[in-house]
C-alpha cells in the first residue's frame, strides 16, 4: 500500500464548550469514531461507548479529567450498532451508578446480545468481528432505560430530549442537549472527519451501511434535526460541526444521488464492484470541489471502509424492495 501523507492536529481527543469533549475510542484508525463525554456539576455522561476494546481508553479519559468512576450517572446510546454500543455493557461494569439508555428496539439486544453479535459478523466474518469488537457483555435489564420520543431526563440540573430517528438504523435517537442546544446525531446526520476539513469547512456524507437502511426515513430524520434548529451536531463519527441547515440540504441532495447511483448500477455484471467504485469517485470529485488535497492514498484511507459499508448497506436495501415488490404482487 502507497504511504499517505499524515494531517497532524486534527484527529484525538477533542474538547468543546459546554463541558463537551469527543473522546477518540480507536475503533479501526484514530479519529475515525468518538464517545462524547458531558459533565455537568460533577456529573457526568457519556453519548455511544464504542467497542468493548474502547473501554480502557474512556475509563482512563475520566482519571484525567479528576472524574470518578462513580460520577457517571448515564450512557447514552444513539443506536446499538456495535461501534457505538458494543463496549456499553463492559463499560457500566466498571460504572456502579451508570444507566443505559436506548431505543426501545434495541434494549432486548443489549439484554441478550447474541443476535446482534451474529447480525454484525454476517457483515464483518468472525475474524474481523473479534478484531474490532471483543466481548460483547449482556447489561442486566435494571441497568436499562427504553428512551421514547420525546422523553426527557435531567443530569445535575441539565435536561436531555430524545427524539427518535430511523433511517440509518430503526433503533436510532438523536440526543438534544438543551444547555447547548445542541444535538448528538449518532450516524443519523452522516460522517463528517475532522481530517477533511478545509479552512473550517467540514465535508459531510452519508452513511447507508447496513441493515436498515432506508432513504425516505432517513431524509424525513434530517429534515426533523435541520427542524430543531441546533447550534451544533455532535457526530460520533467524528466530534462538532455547525452549519447545520446547509449541511442538513447537502445530506438530502447526496442520500438522493446514492440511491439513484444504486439503482442504475443494480442490474451491472457485478453490481458491487461496480457501486463501490461509483461512490468512491463521487466522493472524490466531491473533496475536489472541497479543496480537499489530491492525496490518493489518503483519501483511500479515510474513505474506504465507510465506501465499502454504504455499497452493502445500498444493495441490502435494493433487495428489500425488491423482495417486498414480489410479496406485494
Amino acid at each position: 500500500m502507497s504511504a499517505f501523507t499524515a494531517r497532524p492536529g486534527v484527529v484525538g481527543d477533542l474538547d468543546y464548550p459546554g463541558g463537551i469533549s469527543a473522546l477518540d475510542v480507536h475503533y479501526v484508525r484514530p479519529g475515525l469514531a468518538s464517545s462524547h463525554l458531558i459533565v455537568e456539576s460533577g456529573r457526568a455522561a457519556l453519548v455511544d461507548a464504542g467497542t468493548a476494546l474502547s473501554v480502557p481508553t474512556l475509563l482512563a479519559a475520566l482519571t484525567r479529567r479528576g472524574l470518578a468512576y462513580t460520577d457517571v450517572d448515564y450512557v447514552l446510546l444513539t443506536h446499538i450498532h456495535l461501534d457505538h454500543a458494543g463496549g456499553a455493557g463492559a463499560l457500566v461494569a466498571c460504572l456502579p451508578n451508570a444507566q443505559v439508555v436506548v431505543h426501545p428496539r434495541g434494549r432486548a439486544h443489549l439484554e441478550n446480545p447474541a443476535k446482534l453479535i451474529a447480525a454484525t459478523k454476517a457483515v464483518y466474518g468472525d475474524e474481523a468481528f473479534s478484531a474490532l469488537y471483543g466481548e460483547i457483555l449482556p447489561i442486566p435489564a435494571s441497568r436499562l432505560i427504553s428512551a421514547t420520543d420525546g422523553m426527557r431526563l435531567y443530569m445535575a440540573n441539565r435536561a436531555f430530549d430524545f427524539w427518535h430517528t430511523p433511517g440509518h438504523a430503526l433503533h436510532h435517537l438523536v440526543i438534544h442537549d438543551r444547555l447547548t442546544d445542541s444535538l448528538f446525531t449518532g450516524d443519523t446526520f452522516g460522517v463528517s472527519y475532522r481530517e477533511l476539513d478545509v479552512d473550517g469547512r467540514p465535508f459531510i456524507f452519508p452513511t447507508t451501511s447496513p441493515s436498515q437502511f432506508d432513504p425516505q426515513q432517513l431524509k424525513d430524520s434530517v429534515r426533523r434535526i435541520a427542524a430543531l434548529s441546533p447550534q451544533a451536531a455532535y457526530l460520533t463519527h467524528y466530534g462538532r460541526i455547525t452549519g447545520i441547515a446547509k449541511l442538513a440540504e447537502q445530506l438530502l441532495t447526496q442520500i438522493d444521488q446514492l440511491v439513484g447511483f444504486a439503482h442504475e448500477l443494480a442490474t451491472s455484471p457485478e453490481p458491487h464492484k461496480a457501486l463501490n467504485t461509483a461512490i468512491f469517485d463521487w466522493l472524490n470529485t466531491a473533496l475536489d470541489r472541497h479543496g480537499f488535497p489530491a492525496d490518493a492514498a489518503l483519501r483511500h484511507h479515510l474513505l474506504d471502509s465507510d465506501v465499502e459499508l454504504n455499497t452493502q448497506g445500498l444493495l441490502s436495501w435494493l433487495a428489500r424492495q425488491r423482495n417486498e415488490a414480489k410479496l406485494n404482487q
